[in-house]
This record gives structure tokens, sequence and C-alpha cells, in this order.
């Protein structure tokens, strides 16, 4: 059994222990444990929306689990959560912190409600099942290795360097409207952006705009993963003007960005793409991708 706190801001000793949490389990998954705007809410604490939810053993004061909600837009809810390798033997234990979550969801009035899964199992499709989440969106993770091959290549975009201070607010009209139908990365601001740029790993030299007559028409913002050993890049965000689709600027800015990977000495590329998105999926399949993992989200309507 756990015992379950709930907090809209973490202590210094929390988030230590939570950090060691997330080690654990990431030495056992191979894969990280806390989404990249997850670990961001949780390191900086007090976003408005934003709760964590800490599972402790009822025998101990050890944390063993870790849950994170978070509000976005139009009544959604996303719930992120990493349990301890040594108490995943026993199920009740993340019951207890996914019923929690979903508790204070529905306190705070309820809606649609989201949790991501990397590399699901039966037992994580079970878990979710017994507190009424059901299989929803699947994400492939792709990869291949660098460079490009020649024969792939197209000719060369101008590109530029993303200034800081300079081109938030066109980029994120872009972004916004590229993805209005995603239902993470189609809400961004300005804080969300600020986020980002505040992290170590980012590198406004890797954030690689495209303008056409003034106007931001494509980007590909890449990222350097340098704690993997060796280092990967990802292809972080990248899209194009809705109203310039079709014009081959997809595999043109793409190519951009894993170039410019290749050219600080990355050997392999990754990106993650929704599984139902057919173009982009044979986009990628046509440089050269292939899945390396699924990650699965499962949902409830509260």
């Amino acid at each position: 059994m756990a015992n379950v706190e709930i907090h809209r801001r973490l202590g210094e000793r929390d988030i230590s222990a939570i950090v060691e949490l997330v080690k654990a389990a990431e030495a056992i998954d191979h894969h990280k444990a806390l989404e990249d705007h997850a670990w961001i809410d949780l390191v900086q604490g007090g976003r408005k929306g934003v709760l964590g939810l800490i599972a402790k053993s009822h025998r101990s004061e050890a944390i063993m689990g870790y849950a994170q909600i978070s509000k976005g837009t139009c009544n959604s809810w996303a719930i992120e959560y990493v349990i301890h390798p040594k108490a995943r033997s026993n199920p009740e234990f993340g019951r207890e912190l996914l019923v929690s979550a979903l508790d204070e969801i529905r306190r705070q009035g309820g809606g649609h409600v989201h949790t991501w899964v990397a590399k699901p199992s039966k037992q994580s499709d079970e878990l979710c099942q017994s507190v009424g989440l059901a299989k929803g969106r699947d994400l492939y993770q792709l990869r291949r290795p660098l460079p490009i091959e020649e024969e792939l290549q197209v000719e060369p975009l101008a590109t530029r360097p993303f200034v800081i201070g300079q081109d938030e607010e066109r980029w994120l009209q872009l972004n916004n409207d590229a993805f209005s139908w995603h239902p993470e990365q189609g809400d961004w601001d300005l804080a969300t952006l600020q986020s980002r740029e505040e992290q170590e790993w980012f590198d406004p030299e890797g954030f690689l705009l495209h303008e056409i007559e003034g106007n931001l028409a494509a980007f590909c913002w890449t990222k350097i993963h340098s704690d993997d050993d060796p280092p990967i890049g990802e292809i972080y965000v990248v899209a194009v003007d809705p109203n310039l689709r079709g014009t081959h600027l997809g595999k043109a800015i793409c190519l951009s960005g894993l170039n410019y990977l290749a050219n600080q000495g990355i050997k392999t590329a990754m990106l993650y793409v929704e599984s139902t998105n057919a173009p982009a999926n044979r986009l990628y399949e046509h440089l050269g991708f292939t899945i390396d993992h699924i990650d699965r989200a499962y949902v409830i309507d509260l």
C-alpha cells in the first residue's frame, strides 16, 4: 500500500528524491522517465494547473512513485508518472498513484485526460485499464544513422539560427498554426517557449528557420542528447507553414536539421511522430528512418 501526497510546489529534498527515483527507473527502462515539459515543471514548480503527487511506502518515507498532472487547453489534462522498479511488483502501488491523480482532476472539474507510457507492456496496459484508462494514440520513435546518403540530398535551403528575443512570436504563430490539430504541440505560449530557451540543451544554432520574402515559412528545431553515450541528435520539432504544404519544403527543412546534426559529429538521429500521421511517416520512411519503439497514450474522459 502507498501513502500519496499532493503538492503544488516541491521542496528541494523531495526534488532530490524524485531525481533519484527517475534515475533508478531510467537505468532499468532505458528511456526518459519524464518528458521535458514535466521535468521543467517539476524543477521550477508553481505553474498554474500543475500538481505533483508523491507516493511513499507506509513502511518508510522513501519516495517510490511520482505523478504529475497538468492542465492544458480545452479542459484537457495530462498525467505523467514513474514508479520505482522495486515497487513495480505490486500493481496496487501504481494503481493508488493513478487513482489519486484522477481523483484530483475530477475534483477540479474533470475533462479529457491522457497519460503517456514509453515502450508499453502488458503490465502497463493492465495498470492503466484497471483505473479506467483506455488505449489511445501510439507515437513512434524513429531513428536512422547519420550522415544522410548523397542520393537523398536536395538543394540546400537557406536557413538561419533562431534569435532569442526576436523570433518568439513569429515562431509561436507558425508552430500553433501547423499543429492546430495536435493536443500537446498546438497550444504553446511565450512562457512555454522561454522555458525551453532556459534549458542547458537549448542551442539557437541548431534551431533553424527558413524564410520566404521575410516571412517564416518552415523551421527545424534540433536537440542534442549529450547525456546519451554516444550522443543522439533529435529533430525536436519541425513544421512548414500550412499554406505551403505540397511544395516539398518538409523534406528540405528536415534535411537541413539532419545535416546540421551530422556536422556536429552526431551519428544517430531520432524523432517522434504520430502513428496515424501517414504523410509524415511516408516522408520519414523515405529519409531512411525506422521504428525504434512505440510510446502509447492512455485516455479517459472524466
